[in-house]
């Protein structure tokens, strides 16, 4: 197999593997799908998981304190000081977060919040939910 057919298929099957996250606004105009350009109101659907106790007390990736109480999230790119409207899709709950930190480190996973912000949606239980995650305040850039 020639090398170039070897790049091709390797590069089809990273682009299928990749986790499923849908990118769009409110009013489903199309959005370009680089999970590095985002736009205020920009809409994305997928996996959260929570993270707590064992990382309370310690620094997020902006350097803050991470409180397991307080309403933040940690996203792969997002600026930090980003606000986003998190719902879980199951019960229709939400909740406002602040982008502190770094992750998740789970491929299947779009965010991960702080405990606290995973009690107001209900998911402390599952562990993880399908959630819709609208931009309401993008940050400045890091």
């Amino acid at each position: 197999m020639s090398s170039s057919k070897f790049v091709l298929i390797f590069l089809c099957f990273i682009l299928h593997c990749s986790p499923s996250v849908r990118y769009g606004t409110k009013d489903d105009k199309p959005v370009l799908k680089s999970q590095t350009l985002f736009h205020s109101s920009d809409i994305m659907e997928g996996r959260a998981s929570y993270y707590g106790k064992q990382f309370h007390g310690r620094k997020t990736a902006n350097g803050e304190i991470f409180d397991m109480y307080q309403k933040t999230a940690a996203h792969r790119e997002l600026p930090f000081d980003t606000i986003l409207k998190v719902t879980n899709k199951a019960n229709k709950r939400s909740v406002i977060v602040r982008i502190n930190d770094r992750g998740p480190f789970k491929s299947d996973r779009i965010i991960d919040l702080s405990y606290g912000a995973a009690q107001d949606i209900d998911m402390i239980g599952e562990g993880v939910a399908e959630v819709s995650i609208e931009i309401l305040r993008l940050g400045d850039a890091d």
